[in-house]
């Protein structure tokens, strides 16, 4: 089920919610299984069948950590043995028809290709498997629950894409005796960054990817500029998407009175990539530093291990994000760059600020187009035209992505009818403009999530209203399913 869906959001959620409080009202017990079946009907809604793989996950998980809590002696292979099926479950998904194609490429064989069905959200249930095993190892879990862990894997808002959430955290605010009944400030901030996600997926990213997938298509080959302003475009429509999707998170959440962690702060106003990530898919980024990072030895052991192990963290990232030399080549680029920059700290302090942004933003972007494209030599292709091409036309097409048919009530309205028709992409600048506007200018949605205002909830209204009557066919996110 897709957050962006109007059975999510007219139907699903609502009636979840409210079962979920009327059963908190009959015990403790209630509300949490009004949770586990509402999750795990969000989760088999499109097809039961990739339910399988998740149940056999959870059957095995909670058996070891039960394990840990009994037999203190062989806490360490109860540890182990979970975090490597865990571990092999994942790359057997969603890597072994990749590791075959390249195999057959690289010793002129022809092993076929596995029928396997990659099971939904399986990278991010995998990493909170990790998280509650490794904390029942340390103790921080004092006592198991199986309905308290079933929440905390199944949970619906986080459960496809995250965020990530620490699970001692999560069971902590589930189990609070205070948020078993409804807070009706916690459902305005909620509805309000549920709303501003909503839009943000629906009016920004959406268009954004319509222009992105022209560029990809096969129609025409883009000229340099159109392929600079595709860039662009792809950079706005992952953020947004992502961005968006994360805020829907956490607004939904927030109407159980459960506050799901930061994902994104701001990452596009960073001058440097170590900037970048401390706001980029911030959950991630914490589970990478406290579960690989630090128990490599993190940055105690010198600058070079300090370089080889932000190296291994990063290809591990770029692997995660996807089964393609792609994301593996993006993740180590990545690396590098954050390895200049520990190296160039005291040099890059002394450059502009703004000097700085623009080389950071660049350098993001030219790695986004990495990360969106087929192959290596497709992105190669493309910077290469970027780069020696003088061709800056731009196709009509391109820009009548971003004519909508809202455009006309606006243009009406605001009175703007010789700008938008005097102008050629008006609208295609008005989005760029608007996008740089609210990447750059604003605090992050979630460090004022619970500031609420008469016009804010006004903005929240227009949006929530905007968004579902916009929403038409369902778009698929960025990150389904990674």
């Amino acid at each position: 089920m897709q957050f962006n869906s109007y059975i999510y959001i007219l139907l699903f959620l609502p009636v979840t919610w409210i079962i979920y409080f009327i059963g908190n009202r009959i015990n403790k017990l209630a509300g949490k299984i009004v949770l586990v079946l509402a999750s795990i009907l969000f989760y088999t809604y499109t097809d039961y069948k990739v339910f399988l793989v998740l149940v056999i996950s959870l059957i095995i998980n909670y058996i070891f950590a039960t394990l840990i809590k009994k037999q203190e002696n062989w806490k360490r292979i109860y540890l182990f043995v979970p975090v490597i099926i865990n571990v092999g479950l994942l790359l057997y998904f969603k890597y072994t028809n990749f590791l075959i194609n390249n195999l057959n490429s690289l010793l002129g064989m022809e092993w076929g290709i596995k029928d396997l069905i990659l099971p939904l959200g399986i990278s991010f249930f995998t990493f909170q498997q990790i998280a509650y095993i490794v904390s029942t190892y340390n103790g921080e879990i004092e006592d198991l629950c199986l309905v308290d862990y079933l929440c905390y894997i199944l949970y619906f808002p986080k459960i496809l894409m995250g965020p990530l959430a620490d699970p001692v955290d999560f069971i902590t605010q589930l189990n609070n005796e205070d948020n078993k009944r409804i807070d009706w400030d916690n459902v305005a901030c909620g509805v309000k960054i549920f709303s501003f996600g909503l839009f943000k997926k629906v009016m920004i990213a959406d268009v954004f990817a319509k222009a992105v997938a022209w560029g990809f298509g096969d129609a025409l080959i883009p000229t340099a500029m159109e392929w600079i302003l595709i860039m662009l475009f792809y950079t706005f429509e992952i953020y947004f998407d992502f961005s968006g999707y994360s805020d829907m998170a956490v607004g939904a959440s927030l109407l159980f009175n459960i506050t799901l962690p930061i994902n994104f702060d701001s990452p596009y106003k960073a001058r440097s990539i170590r900037e970048f990530w401390k706001g980029w898919h911030v959950s991630l980024t914490k589970f990478f530093t406290k579960y690989i990072y630090i128990p490599l030895g993190g940055s105690k052991k010198g600058n070079m291990m300090t370089y080889i192990n932000t190296m291994i963290v990063f290809f591990i990232s770029g692997l995660w994000h996807g089964a393609n030399w792609t994301f593996i080549l993006w993740g180590v680029l990545h690396g590098l760059l954050m390895v200049f920059d520990r190296i160039a700290d005291e040099l890059e302090k002394k450059v502009f600020e703004p000097v700085r942004w623009i080389l950071t933003f660049g350098a993001v972007n030219i790695l986004w187009l990495l990360f969106r494209s087929e192959s290596i030599g497709q992105w190669i292709s493309i910077v290469r035209t970027m780069v020696l091409q003088l061709n800056t036309s731009i196709n009509e097409e391109l820009i009548d992505c971003f004519i909508l048919p809202e455009m006309a009530f606006l243009t009406d309205k605001l009175h703007i009818g010789s700008l938008a028709n005097n102008i050629r992409g008006f609208w295609m600048i008005m989005y760029i403009l608007g996008a740089f506007t609210i990447c750059l200018i604003p605090v992050n949605n979630y460090r004022k999530m619970k500031k609420l205002s008469f016009c804010t909830m006004i903005l929240a209204a227009i949006a929530l209203v905007w968004g579902v009557i916009c929403l038409g066919g369902e778009s698929v996110f960025v990150y389904y399913n990674f």
